[in-house]
């Protein structure tokens, strides 16, 4: 029988105390250490002298992402960190025609299965057709006509519902570089942010609690530049991102082997708490069955077994996914 293949889950990072670090300084080509672009790839440019990312947040263009996958699912139970410097050369809004009020500039956590949809609409809000789901972010909003500059946290959930915080009626000063740490505790259940201008805080501390009953599921950092279909705001921002941190919790499956017991394929390896787990076979790397029963994840090492491999050899893989 040959050896079978067995492909798991993979970190961004090294873990560290049961933790995953992914830290970008720009200092090489990103597209070459697993970030990618989705979308219009004008929008995000790799400046080499500089070391950092130059961005164009342009609305009238089709939502595009300049993302890096996480290895994991965040959900509301899960602890996870993110730092980054962002500076804005300049900003408008109105700028599409007939899209008059403000839009956003965006940074944070998404879905890249929702954020990749025909009708995932940033700008609808809430809206179930076409409302964005799954978002953790950081926005701003330039001032227009009668209302101040906005600097916002928000969360959506798996449904569409929103939560917020706007309580940063400021600008962020093109020309300065603000540095934003965004935290998510899960055992307070609360996204807070802070930002510092020259290292002395700006503005007050934003705090979002997440109730009980309300949950998400993201699984890749990301810079959002948003269509503004669907929206009666529109945007045109140019600016510089630079020194991303993101922590998150380490890769669902860990310390994994596998071996023959008595013609019967085991598998052991260290779960997590709020996942669930089965083994799946593929003749051919194609389609592949469910030859395990699910398992729940319980923070201990978990075993799954194939009680009736095929003779001729197949490839395993452990799927790992959110209840």
């Amino acid at each position: 029988m040959r050896i079978r293949l067995l492909i798991l889950w993979g970190l961004v990072a090294a873990s560290v105390s049961g933790a995953a670090t992914l830290e970008e300084d720009f200092s090489s080509n990103p597209l070459q250490n697993g970030w990618k672009i989705f979308g219009d790839t004008n929008l995000f440019q790799w400046n080499a002298t500089n070391q950092d990312l130059a961005v164009t947040w342009d609305s009238s263009q089709t939502n595009s992402y300049f993302y890096h996958a996480l290895g994991t699912i965040l959900a509301r139970d899960d602890n996870f960190h993110l730092n980054f410097d962002l500076m804005f050369q300049d900003y408008t809004n109105g700028t599409t025609p007939g899209k008059p009020y403000d839009f956003e500039a965006a940074v944070g956590f998404l879905n890249l299965t929702n954020a990749t949809q025909t009708n995932f609409s940033r700008g609808a809000g809430i809206n179930k057709t076409y409302g964005p789901d799954n978002l953790v972010e950081f926005d701003f909003f330039p001032a227009f006509s009668s209302y101040q500059p906005t600097i916002s946290q928000v969360i959506v959930s798996t449904n569409n519902a929103w939560l917020y915080n706007n309580n940063n009626l400021l600008d962020l000063t093109p020309g300065q570089w603000f540095h934003v740490d965004v935290d998510y505790n899960s055992a307070t259940r609360t996204l807070t942010t802070i930002i510092t201008n020259n290292g002395v805080q700006y503005g007050m501390t934003q705090t979002i609690l997440v109730p009980t009953n309300f949950d998400f599921r993201v699984t890749a950092i990301s810079v959002n530049s948003y269509s503004d279909q669907n929206a009666t705001g529109s945007i045109m921002a140019h600016g510089t991102v630079d020194n991303f941190v993101i922590t998150v919790p380490s890769s669902p499956v860990q310390n994994f082997s596998g071996s023959f017991t008595d013609g019967v394929w085991q598998t052991q390896f260290l779960s997590r708490s709020n996942w669930l787990y089965s083994l799946q076979r593929s003749p051919d790397f194609q389609s592949w069955t469910n030859i395990s029963s699910t398992m729940p994840g319980n923070a201990t090492n978990l075993s799954l077994q194939d009680t009736s491999p095929p003779a001729g050899g197949a490839f395993y893989r452990i799927s790992a996914q959110r209840p």
